[in-house]
């Protein structure tokens, strides 16, 4: 499976940092206060930190599964927040490039326990993920070739095929509402897997679409994306325990805004530009931090749109793991807590697993999984501290809106160009590139239909379709199933 032969904890951040940010704020900054301070709404720290590392525990299945645990956590049990500033944090972060529950987590952390809040809430968030994709990591490449481990991948890769199309329905059904969000979507589609357009234009080409025409008052331009909230009795902002007034710690305040920049813009890019300057720029980690920095900024729509992107580059460009290994890392990061976009981590392991330089393998790949790690979650902090004392000046934006509608519904389409990639290498064997002019598209040799993994997916998508069974047991049948096909046919 595969071609080449102390766990670390996951990156903090806070460090020296935070430990800057917070003592800013103990000056008498607008955002001022500790969380170690009385707060208004009577939740001590320690009940918060106890909150979201329960939040962290639960977290599967996917963004949306997430973000339901954590509103009926936050909102319905514990009575934070109320359902419209639930609704209009989450908003903001769907706007945002990276996982918008994490970001979520950081943003209700920040909001009731200030800058620490914020920092723990998102840490604790993919924590747990980032330990168990790691050891997961080590596992694959020290006994990826034993049967029961390879069977366990070969179901996981059929099943996983299943779970993308599921995604693609399932964003579909909520963004493409009208005729322009499906030409949207079909011309995204079109653009990334017949003619190869890198992912970031499409969004950007997407967004300016949306909101030019949201600007000129077309109606199919006003739909805001986004996920509703669980049905029930809805919690006022007057009755939750912040209550409805903003806290003077998320007022905005631009010497605030610079301070927060400067200090994780370095936190962020500074040890990319330290590898670059010791190691150079041929380093697999010096490419391993640029890439996935640069992965942190056009990350709209969640992990399922990244893989896209990320699957084009890492597999076809720097050839740091193989098409079907990049559906066993999804599968790793689809059966672990933590947001799916976890699994970047393991395409940096893999990448420096393979080109070492002159470090122990693991070793190398060790740090690679750490170095990607940080450089694809730092950003997501920067976002919230940075942007959302200014949300209510987004909120109702019309222009945006439509811009977000136009994003969501290429998104769409690029997940769809995702599962059919995913099937071409995971249910045949062999792939021929068709090329004319700009035209370059991957066809399948019919005759090399993998019939096992084929029947498996089929299996997969039943169980989610018409069964409604849950992601965890459909993977985890659909990886039992494998192990018993390689067992039986070994």
């Amino acid at each position: 499976m595969l071609s080449n032969p102390s766990v670390k904890p996951a990156p903090a951040l806070a460090g020296e940092g935070a430990a800057a940010i917070d003592r800013g704020e103990e000056k008498g900054d607008v955002t001022g206060g500790t969380a170690a301070e009385p707060c208004g709404h009577g939740v001590p720290f320690g009940e918060a930190l106890r909150v979201w590392a329960r939040v962290a525990a639960l977290s599967f299945g996917g963004p949306a599964g997430q973000i339901a645990v954590m509103h009926r956590i936050v909102v319905d049990e514990k009575r934070w927040i109320g359902e419209s500033r639930f609704l209009h944090a989450l908003n903001y972060c769907m706007l945002l490039p990276g996982p918008e529950a994490q970001q979520l987590a950081v943003y209700i952390g920040w909001l009731m326990h200030r800058t620490l809040g914020g920092l723990v809430a998102g840490l604790l968030f993919i924590l747990p993920g980032f330990i168990a994709i790691l050891a997961l990591s080590y596992v694959y490449v020290i006994f990826g070739d034993a049967s029961l481990v390879e069977g366990l991948f070969f179901g996981l890769k059929a099943a996983v095929l299943a779970v993308v199309v599921q995604a693609v329905f399932r964003i579909g059904s909520r963004a493409l509402v009208n005729p322009a969000m499906v030409a949207i979507a079909g011309a995204a589609f079109l653009a990334i897997f017949a003619f190869k357009v890198p992912f970031p234009l499409i969004i950007l080409l997407a967004a300016v679409v949306g909101y030019l025409g949201s600007k000129a008052g077309n109606r199919f331009f006003r739909t805001a994306g986004g996920h509703a909230a669980a049905s029930g009795a809805v919690l006022k902002d007057r009755d939750s325990l912040l209550g409805e007034a903003t806290p003077a710690h998320a007022r905005p305040s631009l010497g605030w805004s610079l301070k927060i920049s400067a200090v994780l813009l370095c936190l962020w890019l500074g040890p990319v530009v330290l590898i670059w300057f010791f190691a150079g720029g041929n380093s697999v980690f010096t490419q391993i931090g640029a890439f996935f920095s640069k992965m942190a900024v056009v990350t709209f729509g969640g992990a399922y749109a990244a893989l896209a992107y990320v699957a084009q580059e890492a597999v076809q460009h720097y050839g740091w793991l193989k098409p079907g290994e990049m559906l066993d890392g999804l599968g790793m990061a689809e059966t672990t807590p933590g947001p799916l976009i976890m699994v970047l981590q393991f395409v940096g392991f893999l990448g420096a697993w393979r080109d070492p330089g002159g470090l122990d393998p693991m070793v190398a790949a060790t740090l690679a999984a750490i170095l990607t790690t940080w450089v694809t979650f730092v950003p997501c902090f920067l976002w919230i501290f940075l942007g959302a004392p200014f949300i209510e000046k987004l909120r109702g934006h019309a222009a945006l809106s439509g811009a977000m509608s136009a994003i969501t519904a290429a998104v769409v389409g690029v997940i769809l160009n995702l599962a059919v990639w995913f099937a071409v290498h995971t249910l045949f064997a062999e792939v021929r590139l068709f090329a004319a002019g700009p035209l370059r598209i991957e066809l399948p040799v019919a005759a090399t239909l993998v019939l096992p993994a084929a029947l498996l997916a089929a299996a997969a998508a039943f169980a989610l379709f018409r069964l409604k069974a849950s992601v965890l047991l459909t993977l985890g049948l659909a990886a039992l199933a494998g192990i018993l096909w390689t067992l039986a046919s070994g």
